[in-house]
């Protein structure tokens, strides 16, 4: 004899409970609802004739709790307790017991768990009664997705949302939607399927989701797909197998207690520096054109990438696998243009669509930006920091109308470094000098000129004239630190024409 009787109640039609849910009811002491909002409770307190003490429902628990795990640890909580108490214990929920019901799941991991049987007694499923109004075959691919927790990503088959209880859930599933599908991408909303009376299907754009005036617990949303202009073994992915595992097994084997004891000790903290100079490492090669050199420097940066993430698995946060699925699905989101059906005319418009999706996204997270300076991360270099500070700025007209009120800024902030120094005022030149550089990277602003890259390309210029200098100066058997400044300064000319013999004076 069962322990536990879990019970489907169907989607809401007293035609759709199964005449073995029925009987169980009939048969239980008491019973205990998830929720008494639904269409065949009234229904079946009438049928049974039962009274207010033969039947618990948990709609309370909604009410008081702050989220829906609370919700769900309550309602574990309450019924797990009447089995420890001896009870047979009769549950219900709508639809079927193992389609979208976690507080049944919860109840069967227990009840293996405590060693307790259990017995289901299934119903039509919200879903089913879906399918039948829509007119499709699920076995042709539906991803079916919980409106609560729905996934970023557009599956490349139909979509059907559950949940979607009211306007402030619909406003959220649009938004999302909109990250890849245009506004007027057709959806359809239905309500209470298989309901006599109470059914409502509606195709509308999707903009207008979120201004359905009928949603409630009974509604979910049908989503096909967009016609995606690539072909079908584009975005093709493996559930358990990334062409970075045989990597992630030597990081593994490093990490291991047997394994290397420098890199057992690691941190993401230890490790910030190899990743920043790891990276500059890659910048170098490029710069000097050494390509397989470029194809070493990349892997020891994709090194640093594996060995953060194998720190991060084994704290529990996420794996290499969560880092590669979180990019591939934010490249795609915010692509629509590639990967939906998003138009864009130019690559203008393509980096104001990737801002606009940027901004739903941290809407959605509660990371919304309270300044227009926001997102600039501050380990950057300082001079691309400067840079991003002063676009941002731009962007809400805050410059110059064109280069020269930035050239002139220079003028002004090199005569105030100049007054610092002769007022022997070490602070103010440390001000002054900071000021002189950000305001010319703001001329670089004007010319699209990286500054980062350019100060990079200068120092570069330099190390190689001054090499010049060594060399030739030991090639004659001289001693540099014994050499006159004209002396070194004469090499150094010689370095400028031999960099540049066409034209001497352009290269300064």
């Amino acid at each position: 004899m069962a322990d536990i009787i879990i019970v489907g109640l169907g989607p809401g039609s007293p035609t759709q409970i199964s005449l073995g849910a029925l009987q169980a009811l009939k048969s239980a002491d008491h019973i205990y609802l998830r929720t008494a909002v639904h269409p065949v409770v009234p229904w079946l307190v009438k049928e049974l004739n039962l009274s207010p003490t033969q039947y618990t429902a948990f709609d309370s628990y909604y009410e008081t709790a702050d989220s829906f795990d609370e919700v769900y640890q309550r309602i574990l909580t309450t019924l797990t307790a009447k089995v420890y108490a001896g009870e047979k214990l009769t549950y219900c929920v709508p639809g079927h017991p193992g389609v979208a019901e976690t507080t049944a799941a919860q109840l069967v991991d227990w009840a293996e768990r405590e060693a307790k049987a259990v017995e289901i007694m299934p119903s039509m499923s919200c879903l089913d009664a879906v399918y039948a109004v829509l007119g499709i075959d699920p076995t042709m691919g539906v991803t079916i997705g919980d409106a609560l927790d729905m996934p970023d990503l557009i599956p490349r088959n139909p979509m059907l949302l559950t949940q979607v209880y009211n306007r402030l859930i619909a406003s959220d599933v649009k938004l999302r939607l909109m990250n890849q599908l245009h506004d007027e991408h057709p959806i359809t909303v239905v309500r209470a399927a298989g309901i006599p009376g109470e059914e409502r299907v509606a195709t509308i754009p999707l903009y207008q989701l979120d201004t359905v005036p009928w949603l409630d617990h009974l509604t979910s949303v049908y989503v096909d797909p967009p016609d995606l202009p690539v072909s079908e073994t584009d975005l093709q992915q493996t559930d358990h197998f990334y062409p970075l595992d045989p990597l992630v097994n030597v990081m593994q084997r490093l990490r291991a207690p047997d394994g290397c004891p420098w890199d057992q000790v690691q941190t993401h903290e230890s490790l910030r520096r190899y990743l920043v100079e790891e990276t500059y490492e890659v910048l170098e090669a490029i710069d000097q054109g050494r390509w397989d050199n470029v194809e070493e420097e990349l892997g020891d940066v994709l090194l640093q990438v594996v060995f953060h993430a194998e720190i991060a698995a084994e704290n529990g946060r996420f794996d290499i696998n969560d880092v590669i699925s979180t990019v591939t699905e934010k490249l795609i989101r915010r692509h629509p243009h590639v990967f939906g059906s998003i138009e864009v005319e130019d690559a203008e418009e393509v980096s104001r669509n990737w801002e606009k999706i940027k901004k739903r996204e941290r809407e959605r997270t509660g990371n919304e930006y309270t300044s227009l300076l926001d997102g600039v991360p501050l380990g950057l270099p300082a001079l691309t920091q400067a840079e991003k500070t002063q676009a941002k700025a731009a962007r809400i007209g805050f410059e110059w109308e064109d280069i020269s009120g930035a050239i002139a800024k220079v003028k002004e902030e090199m005569k105030e470094l100049k007054d610092a120094w002769k007022d022997n005022d070490q602070n103010a030149v440390d001000a002054e000098l900071g000021d002189v550089l950000f305001a010319l990277v703001n001329v670089a602003r004007y010319l699209d000129v990286d500054p980062e890259m350019a100060l990079r390309e200068a120092t570069r210029k330099f190390t190689t004239r001054f090499r010049y200098i060594e060399d030739t100066a030991a090639k004659q058997g001289r001693n540099l630190a014994e050499m006159s400044l004209q002396e070194m300064d004469e090499l150094w000319d010689a370095a400028k024409q031999r960099s540049s013999p066409t034209s001497p004076s352009h290269d300064d």
